[in-house]
């Protein structure tokens, strides 16, 4: 068993949405949210931020005057993490990590051309299952569909990149954010993704996204920030997981990719929409690959903590 990990407590987090499935550059702010800029300087701008079915979140973490950055994934092509990082006027050198949640290409499609413009070593986090290839998704007619493998060692060697390969949980930023490493998977009907397959060792056989991890940082006097990038593992197991690595049990917000699109997951929808009952986050964003359907139930049962993510919002918790 994996001992506790004594996570240091942040002042404040900010969390800036790089990449995900949404723009809308008429959402308003709110306490926790700012918006982007509909114009600068009095002029609107002919350029936009970029959507796609990916997802990257650049995390800083405060404790007094130190600020911290981690960026967590890198969207799924080349083209549209770069270009929203100009708009968004990001300085690469502040991120002193890249956390990759799991080996799927829309959460490391622009690794290569971001550590191009990084000056190295950069660290770089990722379960070892992350680099498995070939993956699989497995169709009703007995086809499968192939994975394009977008991680691969001798790539990010290339390009200076420190490799940090962990099943267990790892401490960035001076220990103010958690890598969880695998998630222990405990609930009866958070069951992965049915149909995703891998080849090993010549023989096919189910894949379990073993490489799914996420980030938890202690938000001090308000508990637990849960970032997740597709939770194949299940939201739930994901968070349960952080509390009990970190020792604690207090939710104050759950954000990123749940799974929960499409006629496989919507099954258990209310499921888990019961279970984070039960935490009571005060800020809920579910994002990226969480399915209109159950975005929509969240809006609904979480009135007071949810809020509609949008490529450039900047959440601000404290």
């Amino acid at each position: 068993m994996t001992d506790s990990i004594s996570l240091k407590e942040a002042d404040r987090v900010e969390i800036l949405t790089l990449m995900d499935n949404y723009t809308d550059v008429l959402l308003r702010n709110t306490k926790v949210v700012t918006r982007p800029p509909l114009a600068k300087g009095g002029d609107i701008p002919v350029d936009a931020l970029l959507a796609e079915h990916g997802l990257s979140l650049l995390v800083s973490v405060y404790h007094g005057e130190e600020k911290r950055s981690i960026l967590f994934d890198t969207g799924y092509t080349n083209i549209g993490v770069p270009h929203n990082l100009e708009l968004l006027d990001v300085d690469l050198n502040e991120i002193e990590a890249i956390v990759i949640s799991h080996g799927h290409m829309d959460h490391t499609g622009s690794l290569y051309p971001i550590l191009d413009k990084m000056s190295g070593p950069v660290p770089v986090v990722v379960h070892p299952d992350a680099f498995q290839s070939p993956r699989y998704f497995g169709l009703d007619d007995g086809r499968k569909l192939l994975f394009p493998q977008t991680l691969v060692k001798t790539e990010l060697e290339n390009r200076n990149a420190e490799i940090i390969e962990s099943r267990t949980p790892k401490l960035l930023a001076d220990d103010m954010v958690m890598v969880t490493g695998q998630v222990e998977r405990v609930t009866t009907f958070e069951k992965g993704l049915p149909n995703a397959q891998m080849e090993r060792n010549g023989k096919i056989e189910k894949d379990l996204i073993l490489d799914d991890q996420a980030l938890a940082v202690n938000l001090k006097g308000n508990g637990l920030v849960i970032i997740a990038g597709c939770s194949h593992a299940g939201i739930i197991n994901t968070i349960l997981y952080a509390e009990k690595m970190t020792g604690v049990e207090k939710v104050h917000t759950v954000l990123g990719g749940f799974h929960l699109s499409g006629p496989i997951f919507e099954p258990i929808i209310e499921e888990t929409i019961m279970e984070l009952k039960k935490m009571a986050p005060e800020v809920l964003v579910p994002m990226h690959c969480t399915g209109w359907k159950a975005i929509q139930r969240f809006s609904d049962e979480f009135p007071s903590s949810f809020v509609l993510n949008s490529v450039g919002s900047r959440f601000t918790l404290s």
